[in-house]
């Protein structure tokens, strides 16, 4: 994870991120009144751009996805929850392109290009599994602000950001990596760090701590499951969630630095 503070001392990889950012922010606003959920979320087909971006320009895309957000909120949903929204698009941009290179059972070209069934099928478990992660920690956040419940907003923002992941992603990739690569604008070409070896321990923990807390967040919000490790009865269920779900923020986060 050291090229998220390493990009900083290139120039190019900088511009990334403004580019990133510009172009999320540009297309957030505009559909910032149709909101799901008042105040919260709102459709985002903008949510293309941290998983292809991510894939593209790496840590820049990551970057781009956190500012990009917070420029979006200011037009229409700004508040204390928005900490949480610039945390869970930095993530949902990294996580694609950490699941991306290291997944484990593909054998499929660590470049993100899709050429075949596998790339495909392969970009669809890296967009859901990044919705998730985005859906887990925003759901997370705002369960300490005591907003929303984890049980509403978690599934709400995972479709939606799947959605257009998996029926726009795929052609705007298609669209883009060639191009870039073309001209050398691919993240590890332009910070010249060559691809080793894949860290499946890394991308094994980082799907266990969002699936974990994904999951776990939801039973527990509901209370279809009572929480053991830490109870404070039927009262303090936000309380009891933002607790019991630690473990597995802290797997993610171990997995997303490996």
């Amino acid at each position: 994870m050291k090229e998220v503070i390493l990009m900083w001392k290139n120039t190019r990889m900088i511009v990334l991120v403004a580019i990133t950012s510009s172009i999320f922010a540009s297309i957030l606003i505009p559909f910032k009144g149709i909101q799901l959920i008042p105040g919260i979320t709102e459709i985002r087909p903008a949510s293309i751009i941290p998983v292809v971006f991510g894939l593209l320009f790496g840590p820049a895309g990551a970057w781009g996805s956190c500012f990009g957000n917070i420029i979006g909120d200011i037009f229409g949903t700004f508040s204390l929850g928005s900490f949480f929204g610039a945390i869970g698009n930095f993530y949902f941009a990294l996580v694609s392109y950490k699941l991306w290179e290291n997944l484990p059972f593909f054998n499929s070209e660590v470049t993100p290009d899709i050429k075949r069934k596998a790339d495909l099928t392969k970009f669809f478990i890296v967009s859901i599994v990044a919705s998730m992660t985005v859906a887990f920690i925003i759901a997370w956040g705002l369960e300490i602000l005591r907003l929303t419940p984890f049980a509403v907003l978690a599934p709400i923002i995972t479709i939606n950001n799947s959605l257009s992941n998996v029926f726009i992603g795929p052609i705007l990739l298609k669209i883009l990596y060639p191009r870039l690569e073309r001209w050398g604008l691919l993240w590890r070409e332009v910070m010249e760090i060559p691809f080793k070896k894949k860290k499946t321990l890394g991308s094994f923990l980082i799907l266990i701590g969002v699936l974990g807390g994904w999951v776990s967040g939801i039973l527990i919000s509901t209370q279809v499951y009572q929480a053991r490790l830490f109870s404070f009865g039927s009262g303090e269920t936000s309380l009891s969630l933002v607790l019991n779900l630690l473990p597995f923020l802290a797997i993610f986060l171990i997995g997303s630095i490996l």
